[in-house]
């Protein structure tokens, strides 16, 4: 009987997965909003206990929240949209600069005999045919997609009208919610979403914390180099960097290319792997573990994977809603990984010897 239960419920989660795996588009701001809503209920619980209606509590949550943002577009997007946007125009020089020089250095260095042949301008010409067919389908693929791109528009203004109604009636959704469980499972479930809870609300604000804590510390790190555009690379490989090792790549690769526009690169170069590399050991010793907590224990190899899977699911959001997911998912698969070694005590020892 206890066998047959279980078939069944795998049968109901596997039958649950498909459908979401089929209502993917349609459900991504609901997930989106849903995520949002989680974030918000402490503040509005919070307001709540200072005798303010739940409704104006999640008006609140929602002026605070807008505020917040507001004032750091304000305070760092000009900064940042003009270094990305000097960043770009500089681009084509950057280009000039390693076809004409980096790339002569090194091939003769190694001893490499160019020939016409070799270089970015000889690539693009030998694959203009290919990259213009590329283009064409891209192109075409955009003009039949019109229907996504809209449906993306509306998912916008979506979020914000979903994730006010459900921040207002989170509480009563968790209560009608926890009803449905049955009663002998009830201590085993509550249990469970408890440790969830606690979990997950660790991992977003501890990863929140890393994101703005690396952002700052590489934007300082190269302005001390004397980069350039050392604040927009600087926050854009922070925010990157929920992506075990992406900011970081991606932060000096971006910098190695900026600095090629300077006459001699080479100190330039050896402060930004230096800069990277110092934020890269304070993160690992220090953020993560104080941030968010060696109890989450996702393996570097698990995050990337759930990046991934997420972005092909459920797209950009999906890229955003992976870890999360998975820091919930790491709480099931201990739990059945324990209530496994209970049911068997030879695994059990076999687990204790390794």
């Amino acid at each position: 009987m206890q066998a047959d239960r279980r078939l069944n419920w795998l049968i109901a989660l596997a039958l649950v997965g498909w459908v979401f795996y089929l209502l993917a588009p349609v459900l991504t701001p609901f997930v989106a909003a849903a995520l949002l809503a989680y974030t918000g209920d402490p503040l509005a619980d919070r307001l709540q206990k200072l005798k303010l209606p739940r409704t104006l509590a999640v008006v609140a949550v929602f002026l605070i929240t807008f505020l917040v943002l507001g004032l750091l577009i304000l305070l760092i997007g000009p900064l940042v949209k003009t270094q990305v946007g000097a960043l770009l125009e500089a681009l084509p020089e950057i280009v000039r600069r390693v076809e004409q020089e980096w790339l002569p250095n090194l091939a003769g260095a190694l001893n490499i005999q160019g020939g016409d042949d070799v270089g970015i301008g000889a690539f693009l010409a030998r694959y203009s045919d290919m990259v213009g067919s590329w283009s064409g389908k891209i192109l075409l693929s955009v003009s039949k997609s019109g229907g996504a791109l809209a449906a993306a528009v509306l998912s916008l203004f979506l979020i914000p009208i979903l994730t006010f109604y459900l921040l207002r009636d989170w509480d009563s959704i968790l209560v009608h919610l926890g009803a449905l469980v049955p009663s002998s499972q009830r201590d085993t479930v509550f249990r469970l979403a408890h440790e969830t809870d606690e979990i997950l609300s660790a991992f977003l604000r501890g990863q929140l914390l890393v994101m703005f804590a690396l952002a700052i510390i590489y934007s300082l790190g190269l302005s001390l180099v004397g980069l350039k555009f050392a604040i927009a690379i600087g926050v854009v490989s922070g925010l990157v960097s929920f992506v075990p090792y992406l900011g970081f790549v991606f932060g000096v690769g971006l910098a190695g290319l900026t600095v090629a526009l300077d006459p001699n690169p080479l100190w330039q170069l050896v402060g930004v792997v230096a800069t990277f590399s110092i934020a890269q050991m304070i993160e690992g010793s220090l953020l993560t573990p104080k941030l968010v907590g060696d109890r989450i224990g996702l393996h570097p190899v698990i995050v990337i994977f759930a990046v991934a899977a997420g972005g092909q699911l459920f797209g950009f959001f999906g890229i955003l809603l992976a870890l999360p997911a998975a820091a919930v998912l790491s709480v099931l698969v201990r739990f059945a990984y324990s209530t496994y070694l209970e049911e068997h005590p030879e695994a059990a020892a076999q687990v204790e010897d390794a």
